[in-house]
């Protein structure tokens, strides 16, 4: 429990028909009964109806009050809950004098932050909060709630054990040099059980970041290829203004769409082309920025245009294109042309599509696609909530295992494959913060709202 007790406003900004104030810390208790004016307080978990009082007596506003004594509280900590009106001047009069009383004002995340500080949760459950506060859509709900529940922390918790295990028995060759690892039951089949084991969570974990993050994906190409057409045609709307004069969108447009609960975040970029215009040139710069930030990049080529049938490599080199991201060709205007809709690969390996953004030919195909080029199996494949962190660190302790293995097949000496099983355990540890810094609690933990 830390020194100081902390307070913030925890119900949404704006009025509403409950305001909620929340309180952690030593001084809760000593704030609570000078709010109340009573010198006593509720019985502990029981809803008590209060008034809340400032310095003169005078009543701030009534409701209720809730009292949860550490350790058993959300943080781990004294906490109390004073559940009032939701208008935001009394939720700030009460606020205000819960910070004359002693308290001071919360950062983000600092409750669950204490709440993971005290054991109350794990990192991954904390991160599950906010997911499930930011979730817009039914499966990041359920996915998030999930991994709060403790599901992700337990295939973590199962795929560290197995390696525990394991790592204990390489380390009990280095206390006894004479004996053989195959006499302390270290085999093959030990290493390739965590591998896989690795690799199912991996795949599962990527799921789950795919669902929370999606993917963004930025439209590129020559001014009127029809970029915007195809924006509106995936959105469903009229998000973007078409006409045919070129250089119509001169700055970046966005709409979020979901494809089977893929998110996609598409961004309509100005059309690329030399240009004296000082508004387009800015267009244009903005552009090749968001380019270098895709996770993948469909470039439009007006297929009824003239010499628009070159080779994908000429097209990008015309346009200035090259991108360090996967890259999808659509062949628009199909409707106009003899293409055939539908997703076809040219000789030189490059992956195009056949489409109209106006009728929508072609445009399943390209779904289809950009579900399967981001490795989505699907919502029903999810089975929990996870950040691209949770994936890289498995990714780093799947590289870790898949060394010490290769030091065991070679018959390396066993410090080098203990060595390698202990950096795998830290990799995985860092998911559900048993190893963890401050600067990566900080970045967490800033994500979250005032007063959660």
């Amino acid at each position: 429990m830390t020194g100081e007790t902390i307070a913030a406003i925890a119900t949404a900004p704006g009025a509403g028909a409950v305001g909620i104030v929340r309180l952690s810390g030593p001084a809760a208790g000593r704030i609570g009964r000078a709010l109340f004016g009573t010198g006593t307080l509720p019985e502990p978990r029981r809803a008590t109806l209060r008034g809340f009082v400032d310095a003169q007596g005078e009543v701030i506003d009534q409701g209720l009050a809730l009292w949860f004594p550490a350790p058993g509280s959300f943080t781990g900590e004294d906490l109390f809950e004073l559940q009032g009106h939701g208008g935001a001047r009394v939720l700030d009069r009460l606020l205000a004098r819960v910070l004359e009383l002693g308290a001071r004002p919360a950062r983000p995340g600092e409750f669950s932050q204490r709440a993971f500080l005290n054991g109350k949760l794990d990192l991954a459950q904390a991160e599950a909060i906010a997911d499930l506060i930011q979730a817009a859509t039914e499966t990041q709900a359920r996915l998030a709630s999930r991994s709060l529940q403790g599901v992700f922390s337990r295939r973590v918790e199962a795929l560290v054990e197995r390696l525990t295990r394991l790592r204990a028995l390489i380390e009990a060759g280095l206390d006894f040099p004479d004996e053989d690892l195959d006499d302390l039951g270290v085999g093959e089949a030990d290493f390739a059980t965590l591998v896989e084991a690795c690799k199912t969570l991996l795949a599962s974990t990527h799921q789950g970041e795919l669902i929370r993050d999606g993917l963004l994906v930025v439209i590129a190409g020559a001014p009127n290829a029809g970029k915007s057409s195809l924006l509106n045609a995936l959105a469903g709307s009229d998000a973007a203004i078409v006409t045919e004069i070129p250089g119509t969108t001169r700055d970046l447009l966005r709409a979020e769409i979901q494809i089977d609960g893929l998110p996609l975040r598409l961004v309509d970029t100005a059309g690329l082309r030399p240009s004296s215009d000082p508004v387009e040139q800015e267009g244009i710069r903005r552009a090749r920025a968001q380019i270098e930030q895709a996770d993948h990049l469909l470039v439009l080529i007006d297929d009824t245009a003239p010499g628009e049938q070159g080779t994908a490599r000429a097209h990008l080199d015309e346009l200035g294109l090259d991108p360090q991201v996967p890259v999808t060709i659509l062949r628009n205007k199909i409707d106009c042309s003899a293409r055939p809709a539908g997703l076809m690969t040219t000789a030189e390996g490059q992956t195009e599509i056949g489409c109209s953004a106006l009728t929508g030919a072609g445009l399943d195909a390209l779904r289809d696609h950009l579900k399967a080029v981001a490795g989505y199996r699907g919502a029903s494949a999810g089975e929990f909530s996870a950040r691209r962190r949770h994936v890289e660190a498995l990714r780093n302790g799947l590289e870790r295992l898949l060394e010490a293995r290769a030091a065991w097949q070679a018959t390396a000496a066993p410090e080098l494959v203990a060595e390698d099983l202990r950096m795998a355990q830290q990799a995985f540890a860092e998911i559900t913060g048993e190893v963890s810094s401050e600067a990566l609690l900080g970045r967490i933990f800033s994500e979250f709202c005032i007063g959660k």
